[in-house]
């Protein structure tokens, strides 16, 4: 099962799903739930689309990180310097967006945001 966060909100697809094709949210996390012999698959995704076609998933992201790839101490320091321009600034709309990948990131990580 592959669960993402669309513009229109969480979508989850199973087996022998229907076409789809939805734009993914800025700052989200996908999984793929692979079965209870695996580890599931966690990336944090920044924007992009996602694409059910003939039972296979597709994702065509314009940046993703694996969870377990990702370096705990540098999205922390990257959500840390990101709210502090927007605290700075409210309508730096940069700094928001680097906040939300920032914390999708530590999402993705299994960390508490």
């Amino acid at each position: 099962m592959v669960i993402a966060k669309t513009v229109d909100g969480e979508i989850g697809i199973m087996p022998e799903h229907a076409p789809v094709l939805g734009v993914l949210v800025e700052g989200g996390v996908l999984q793929v739930k692979r079965g209870s012999d695996q580890e599931d698959l966690v990336a944090a995704v920044h924007g992009g689309f996602i694409s059910v076609a003939e039972n296979e998933v597709s994702i065509l992201a314009e940046q993703a990180e694996l969870g377990s790839e990702v370096d705990v101490a540098a999205a922390r320091d990257a959500l840390q310097r990101a709210m502090a321009s927007v605290d700075a600034d409210s309508e730096n709309a940069e700094a928001a967006i680097e906040a939300k990948r920032a914390r999708a990131r530590l999402r993705a990580a299994g960390e508490e945001v």
